[in-house]
């Protein structure tokens, strides 16, 4: 049971009930909201917990701000009003309106002929959500979404100028709008696919899937974890029904941290005695990794929990286990260089099998520059096999602080050397050379944004051996088994001061030529100065600046 006080549980995580005065609830939020909305590199983080109940105000997120719903369903918690991201800049402008959450809640808008307004770009998921009416994601400006998850939309949802959108495991009334990328998978409702006419790709089911765990309240006001099963083949929500299959795991059985006190030495020690980790918001730095070897070890971050490593170390380090779950955190590159920031599974040669139970990893969110100055050689390396990445942002910053070719170096932002891995909304922008780099055997990836970098400062600085540039989508020369489907790939290159304006690219996906390598839909699109030469390999058409092209 954990203690009550002026409705604060633990670091800035916050828990309203449906007998508070509504409107002490909206403008508490609002006020945080206030402080929060353009400060993008905000130290600050924030979480919002709602007992079971109806609600009857505006629910407004802004940086760094989550909102959870503590129902067993959507069901449980009822919001008449929104749950909405609406903050835009210049010319209803949200291409960087990242970093904010929201999940666990049924929404019912109080006029049935305005939407709900989710208008977010990366790292911003939507999940668990039960909306009632309409929802948009966007504010009829640029916006570069996005992810909707085991969301049920009863009327339209869709995206008047998004450049890309993901839903996954959802039921919608219908689908309308977007630009380069719209993707459907395990999706109810969801646009018929007519490739290459419209930039549609539409896969009928999710082959194996586990659900991002999520915090509920039990009847008598403790707090537990729930962690939903494997399920595979899957079509629509997974909650529908009020019989979700899974294990309840109570908060006693986590270590919950404190950002003023703990460090890696606490936090292992923790993991040692067999706890669960709940990392409440913050920002951690961290002199030695987080080592993780217990099975079905479940890591569970809120309010966008923020990890740095100090001395150039990895933050999280995953031993070749079956079962582990992570999820709900940022992993900020350090000052001094790390080899890698995230790495499951310490064998690149694992022969390990863990396919009924895998190690999943959910909104995870690495950078490099932007919040500080950082360096890395790669954000992400997966060892292990049937790894499932159920959304990731892995960013090399094109903004903020310490950002430069020669300051946020960063090579690469995921390695994949495990088999079966398979990935649902992988977002990979700005490395320095490939953006993924899969050498493993039969990996799948299901979506795939990606910008190149903006800021090479050459030719020669930017090219192999024996192409120009660097292919965004990487696949090693010795697989044999790989598929991937809807990938968006977009350069923009010299449109950075001192950078020059003669960089080009080779090809947009770079992939051996075998049978059992089968890449579906591919979106290159050029603005700035450099051409796309190809899609894939020596494939797809030669896309110059201002064009775009489906392949």
């Amino acid at each position: 049971m954990i203690n009550l006080l002026n409705n604060k549980i633990f670091n800035n995580v916050f828990l309203f009930d449906s007998s508070m005065d509504m409107k002490y609830i909206e403008n508490f939020i609002d006020n945080i909201g206030n402080k929060q909305r353009y400060d993008e590199f905000s130290l600050n983080r924030y979480t919002f917990l709602f007992k079971p109940g109806t609600y009857n105000i505006d629910i407004t997120l802004e940086y760094y701000m989550q909102a959870v719903g503590l129902g067993k369903s959507p069901y449980d918690v009822v919001i008449i009003g929104s749950v909405q991201s609406i903050t835009t800049t210049k010319n209803s402008n949200v291409t960087t309106m990242f970093w904010r959450s929201a999940e666990n809640f049924t929404v019912k808008p109080r006029d049935k002929n305005e939407p709900i307004v989710w208008a977010v770009s990366q790292a911003a998921p939507y999940r668990r959500m039960n909306i009632k009416g309409d929802l948009v994601f966007d504010q009829n400006g640029w916006a570069s979404g996005g992810y909707l998850g085991n969301s049920l939309v009863e009327g339209v949802a869709g995206t008047r100028s998004g450049q890309q959108w993901f839903t996954i495991n959802s039921e919608l009334g219908s689908w309308f709008g977007g630009q380069w990328n719209r993707f459907f998978i395990g999706t109810k409702g969801a646009m018929e696919e007519n490739w290459p006419k419209e930039p549609i790709t539409n896969v009928d089911n999710t082959e194996v899937l586990r659900e991002k765990p999520f915090l509920t309240i039990n009847g008598d006001g403790s707090f537990s974890l729930f962690r939903p099963s494997i399920k595979e083949n899957s079509i629509g929500v997974s909650w529908k029904e009020n019989n979700e299959p899974g294990n309840l795991i109570p908060l006693d059985k986590f270590y919950i941290t404190d950002v003023n006190t703990d460090t890696s030495f606490t936090i292992n020690k923790a993991l040692e005695r067999g706890k669960h980790l709940l990392i409440t918001p913050g920002i951690y730095k961290l002199d030695e990794p987080i080592i993780i070897n217990r099975e079905n070890t479940v890591v569970y971050g809120m309010g966008m929990a923020t990890l740095i490593p100090v001395y150039g170390k990895s933050v999280i380090e995953v031993k070749d286990i079956q079962g582990v779950s992570i999820s709900g955190l940022i992993i900020d590159a350090g000052e001094v260089e790390s080899k890698s920031l995230i790495r499951i599974g310490e064998n690149k040669l694992s022969t390990n099998n863990f396919s009924d139970n895998p190690i999943t990893i959910h909104d995870l969110i690495c950078r490099v520059g932007g919040m500080l100055p950082g360096r890395a050689e790669t954000c992400l390396e997966v060892n292990s096999n049937y790894v499932i990445l159920d959304h990731l942002w892995l960013w090399r910053a094109d903004h903020g602080n310490g950002v430069g070719w020669s300051d946020n170096r960063c090579s690469t932002g995921v390695i994949i050397n495990g088999d079966h891995v398979k990935a649902y909304g992988l977002f990979v922008e700005h490395f320095q050379k490939y953006q993924t780099l899969w050498l493993g055997e039969y990996g799948k990836t299901f979506f795939y944004q990606s910008e190149l970098p903006y800021d090479p400062p050459n030719q020669n600085s930017w090219s192999t051996k024996n192409r120009l540039g660097y292919a965004s989508y990487k696949v090693g020369d010795h697989v044999h088994n790989h598929e991937a489907y809807g990938l968006g790939i977009y350069a923009f290159m010299g449109i950075k001061d001192n950078t020059d304006k003669n960089v080009h690219i080779d090809c947009a996906v770079e992939t051996p030529e075998r049978p059992g390598i089968n890449i579906h839909h591919i979106t290159c699109f050029s603005k700035g100065y450099g051409t796309i030469y190809n899609c894939l390999n020596s494939r797809g058409g030669s896309v110059q600046p201002g064009c775009c092209y489906y392949y």
